[in-house]
């Protein structure tokens, strides 16, 4: 076990820090940086007062403006969470984990507050759609974090998007309301690892943003990783458009992932769901 905070640094960005180094490892920020995702899960139900309280503590996130744009939607019918699961085949966490939920960028309830105090809302531009995103993530992040402090594990599932016009249709989302995030919740049936971070010496800017030694500081951080773990072979993506790399690190593969064109749609359905992006 890991004794101070900086061998919890260490381990998830690589190189010693300084910071952390007089500090024993224990407490909130040791949870935080030994946090890892989970996609297997105990066969053992959470308990309902648990997930009022995480939800409690989830919307105790910081919101823009007070406005707390932010909703949630607990897929808890069988037949729902299969046609949900169904979408995404590749994932089948979403179809067993004890708990599956739908965290949702909500600009519906500001705006129905306009209408029953009488008040225009006059903030019908980008930005409209750009607070709840940020509200929801927000309060994402922080269920997660109570939930890990409570012994569960969590997944994220961003890939809920690529479905959105689905989706919304399968869990009844009115207009002005959208998906951000699918989350897996349950009691965790493997310790999982932890997965290595870009460090902050790439995304920690001081004054001006400057990435003059972004080439040096992915290709050390490629190659840390692939030290603990290296990606087999037949796990490359997408062979016959790259072929096959002889060092093949975490830049190359989500290089490759982001080449394939995904959620094009997405603007859309905000669209139909009443945001202009301009």
């Amino acid at each position: 076990m890991p004794d101070t905070l900086a061998d919890l640094v260490t381990k998830r960005y690589g190189p010693e820090t300084p910071g952390g180094a007089d500090m024993p490892a224990e407490g909130p920020l040791a949870a935080i940086l030994d946090r890892r995702t989970h996609r297997r899960y105990a066969d053992r139900p959470v308990p309902e007062e648990m997930l009022d309280l995480l939800f409690a503590c989830a919307f105790s996130a910081s919101a823009k403006s007070d406005l707390q744009q932010a909703s949630v939607v607990r897929v808890a019918d069988p037949a729902l969470r299969a046609e949900v699961a169904a979408l995404i085949p590749g994932m089948p966490w979403i179809g067993t984990a004890p708990v599956f939920l739908v965290w949702c960028g909500d600009g519906r309830r500001i705006r129905r507050i306009c209408e029953l105090r009488g008040k225009p809302f006059a903030n019908d531009h980008f930005d409209a759609a750009f607070n709840p995103t940020v509200d929801a993530a927000l309060a994402m992040q922080t269920f997660i974090l109570a939930a890990e402090a409570a012994g569960l594990g969590c997944c994220p599932i961003s890939v809920i998007r690529n479905h959105a016009f689905r989706v919304g249709e399968l869990l009844g989302l009115p207009e002005w309301v959208f998906p951000l995030a699918g989350l897996c919740v349950g009691w965790p049936a493997a310790e999982g690892y932890i997965s290595m971070r870009v460090p902050p010496s790439v995304t920690v800017h001081t004054d001006r943003y400057d990435d003059d030694k972004l080439a040096a500081g992915i290709d050390a951080y490629d190659r840390r990783r692939d030290a603990i773990y290296s990606i087999p072979a037949d796990k490359q993506r997408d062979p016959d458009r790259y072929g096959k790399a002889g060092f093949y690190g975490w830049s190359e593969d989500k290089a490759r992932q982001v080449s394939h064109t995904e959620r094009e749609d997405f603007g859309a359905f905000l669209r139909r769901q009443g945001y202009r992006l301009d």
